[in-house]
């Protein structure tokens, strides 16, 4: 497997997602594994930093990430550590998230675990608000990989995706504002996005992450598509009509179908047209991985949209 363009450090986690007859489908998920998933997807070479548990759950990520060509070359399978796992649930509000991950074997990553290696001849290095809310160590795994990959002339992308479950909003805000500084590429959801900053326009929020430091910043919108940036000149476009059943993983779709575009074609505002017809696509199926498009897929989406 060629070296990765893209590397993602957080948190795997086994998904059990409910299905509309009440059920529970086992599958995989984790923003960070989505993420690179969809990376890979969609063209990229794309690998994690992560520790799993030598349990059935662990093994199953291994194995999903081999299929799906994603390197797992610096994920370290810990000796007698559980991997997390979490639940979701779905009512007129949407869809809601329940985690067993307390103590998990990738909770206790560090430092220590970063490849500096590969993370100083990697072009991206990619992390959530999730992988600074999962464990002080893993937060300072963060930052540490971001700085070494910056240092070596690559660039750091970050999703400040909130989860109110695993921190305070306070904190929150604190702590992803401080990390957004050291960021080139933001990827906020708007939803979070209108929480962290406590605005409420769209543009407002694109300038004040453009304020904190990022040259790019790419506003999710839900159906309404995306609000991307670049050194803020601001264009918006339009969410795709599809037949949505399952939102989950919608927003990892689109970062990690966005990351690989832009290494391709390094447009960041045709990266956003690929990546927003990506995201349409993965609402249409259930759960936050089999939903997501290829590369293949998505572009004859496209193809058709513009031909419409």
């Amino acid at each position: 497997m060629s070296a990765a363009q893209i590397l993602c450090l957080g948190e795997p986690l086994v998904e059990f997602n409910q299905t509309p007859e009440g059920q529970f489908a086992m599958g995989v998920g984790g923003d960070v594994s989505n993420v690179a998933i969809s990376a890979s997807r969609h063209g990229a070479n794309a690998g994690l930093i992560t520790r799993v548990g030598t349990d059935p759950f662990g093994a199953a990520l291994c194995g999903l990430w081999a299929d799906e060509g994603v390197s797992s070359a610096n994920v370290t399978q810990a000796q007698g550590e559980e991997t997390g796992v979490y639940f979701v649930t779905h009512d007129t509000d949407g869809h809601h998230f329940t985690y067993r991950r307390t103590g998990s074997a990738a909770s206790r990553l560090a430092t220590d675990d970063l490849p500096l290696d590969a993370l100083q001849s990697c072009p991206m290095f990619y992390a959530s608000g999730i992988s600074l809310a999962v464990s002080d160590s893993m937060r300072a795994a963060v930052v540490a990989a971001a700085e070494t990959t910056r240092a070596a002339d690559g660039v750091f992308a970050f999703d400040p995706n909130l989860r109110v479950a695993l921190w305070p909003l306070e904190v929150a805000r604190e702590v992803t504002h401080s990390v957004m500084v050291a960021c080139d590429i933001a990827l906020p959801g708007l939803d979070d996005a209108r929480q962290l900053t406590g605005l409420q326009p769209p543009e407002e929020i694109v300038r004040f992450y453009h304020d904190l430091g990022p040259r790019i910043v790419a506003l999710t919108l839900g159906a309404d598509g995306v609000l991307i940036s670049v050194d803020g000149d601001m264009r918006t476009l339009p969410g795709h009509r599809v037949d949505a059943k399952d939102a989950t993983g919608a927003g990892d779709c689109f970062n990690g179908a966005f990351l690989a575009s832009l290494l391709d074609t390094q447009d960041p505002f045709a990266a956003a047209e690929h990546a927003n017809m990506a995201a349409a696509i993965s609402t249409t199926g259930y759960g936050a991985v089999a939903p997501i498009p290829t590369l293949s897929h998505t572009r004859s989406a496209l193809n058709a949209a513009w031909q419409s």
